[in-house]
């Protein structure tokens, strides 16, 4: 909380912190995520017959799922530290496809190993917990 001066009122710090240091970890954790994911996928490549069009789809995702997260946490720390709702808003929704795509990692992505299923429910167990967290920090900031 801020100390205003003499005859002023004092202003509340609604950012929250747990939200920030979030986004900062999930930031983090995007970034191994893309780069053992594109590794891996080089990888199946070489390793397993994996058909050229799946291929194709399967980078496309993952270059438009890290387009997609540097918005997200760009919007989300914005957000967050401005106090401001509708940049937040705009970030859970898309955390939500953010979410989507990670989905599509873990269960659908053409050849699945191990590695790609904790990387990817790492990464959604994060998404969840930072759209909660910015429910709640929205709220707070409406009210």
């Amino acid at each position: 909380m801020a100390a205003g001066g003499p005859g002023r009122a004092s202003s509340a710090v609604l950012s929250s912190v747990s939200l920030q240091l979030l986004l900062y970890l999930s930031g983090a954790c995007w970034a191994l995520h893309l780069l053992a994911t594109l590794l891996m996928i080089l990888y199946k490549s070489q390793v397993f017959s994996y058909p050229h069009p799946y291929l194709v789809l399967d980078l496309t995702l993952l270059l438009l799922m890290g387009a997609l997260e540097v918005t997200r946490l760009y919007l989300g720390t914005k957000g967050n530290l401005t106090e401001a709702e509708v940049p937040l808003a705009i970030s859970l929704v898309l955390t939500a496809g953010g979410a989507l795509l990670s989905t599509y990692f873990l269960l659908w992505q053409t050849l699945v190993l191990w590695a790609d299923c904790i990387l990817s429910t790492t990464l959604l167990a994060l998404h969840g917990l930072e759209a909660v967290l910015q429910l709640v920090a929205i709220a707070a900031f409406v009210s």
